[in-house]
């Protein structure tokens, strides 16, 4: 899927070019390639920008940000502390909001991937309102649990 990415040190890219959130996550995964084609062919993650030496890509959905690195493929934070061993997402469930999860279950259901929470209808307080929302959640090839939300009423 390299066509699609666009390369940081690319003619007509720089680091300006590229608005990041003021948090983003960053996952350390065993196989970069294998999650990245997960993100973006299954989920439609779109990559802003990648160093393929160092099997990093940042992957961008709607507002959601992350940032996928090859874990032990050179010094960083999170190997250096601890070695990784799957599944690397333990206690980890991110919320990410999308216009409609059904184009994802599909997609996830096609590719025989399973569901760790099928598609429910959930009511959630949230101070004084009552919130509703579709959710389902899947665990990516490294075991970070997604969890996908669509609000459908207050």
């Amino acid at each position: 899927k390299q066509e699609r990415i666009l390369h940081l040190n690319g003619p007509d890219q720089g680091a300006g070019s590229v608005s990041i959130n003021t948090l983003v996550v960053e996952f350390a995964v065993l196989d970069w390639r294998k999650t990245l084609e997960f993100y973006t062919d299954l989920l439609g993650f779109v990559p802003l920008y990648d160093r393929p030496d160092e099997g990093f890509v940042f992957l961008k959905l709607g507002d959601a940000q992350i940032m996928i690195y090859q874990a032990n493929l050179e010094r960083n934070l999170v190997t250096d502390n601890a070695p990784l061993q799957p599944p690397l997402g333990r206690g980890v469930n991110l919320q990410i909001q999308v216009a409609s999860i059904r184009t994802l279950v599909n997609a996830l259901t096609q590719a025989q991937i399973p569901l760790v929470l099928e598609p429910e209808k959930r009511q959630y307080r949230v101070r004084d309102e009552h919130i509703f929302v579709r959710q389902f959640a899947v665990a990516d090839p490294d075991g970070y649990l997604l969890r996908f939300s669509e609000r459908i009423g207050s």
